[in-house]
């Protein structure tokens, strides 16, 4: 019987970060959802962008933080998310990012157009996939309801579908989840 030579080949180290988006619409159960898919494996990081500057988004911030284990690290960081990843990503096994939307909300607050968005959305996943994380994010799907009457509601809402688009594109997984029940779309 011939010998085997052992194996050499060195283990494979994972040289980008799996990128998940969960999307959904308006209490869909999509941040539930990105929770089971983030899993329990630590070190983890659950990035907020949500910002409590009302009693109902504050009571919204606490409810959603007590769906959380006690091991996620709350990282609030309604602007500059694409710097924390860079500079923190390689610190975790799994980051939550929740979510995209509130995040367009707070960049159109601080004066950011389009153009400007896209290019750190780009950013974003750049230093997404070099976190060599699992990355799960959480968006709303805004475009399966009505029409919005303004102007600028409905420019909103056209530019998070662009934006989910482009986020979706360099996704490893894509989910939506509808009335609590999850669709795996990629």
């Amino acid at each position: 019987m011939p010998s085997r030579k052992p194996n050499s080949r060195k283990p494979v180290r994972k040289t980008r970060g799996r990128i998940v988006l969960v999307l959904g619409g308006a209490a869909s159960g999509k941040s539930e959802n990105a929770l089971r898919i983030a899993g329990p494996r630590g070190p983890r990081a659950f990035v907020a962008t949500g910002q409590g500057l009302d009693g109902e988004m504050a009571a919204r911030i606490a409810r959603h933080q007590a769906t959380r284990s006690a091991d996620w690290e709350t990282v609030e960081e309604p602007l500059e998310v694409e710097a924390w990843f860079a500079k923190h990503g390689l610190q975790y096994r799994t980051i939550l990012f929740d979510c995209v939307t509130l995040w367009l909300s707070n960049l159109i607050g601080a004066g950011a157009n389009e153009a400007a968005i896209h290019m750190r959305v780009g950013a974003l996943l750049k230093s997404m996939q070099t976190a060599c994380s699992r990355v799960v994010i959480v968006s709303n799907e805004l475009g399966m309801g009505l029409v919005p009457a303004e102007p600028a509601t409905r420019g909103f809402r056209d530019l998070a579908g662009r934006v989910n688009q482009q986020i979706a594109g360099a996704a490893d997984e894509v989910h939506l989840v509808v009335s609590g029940i999850p669709i795996r779309l990629k």
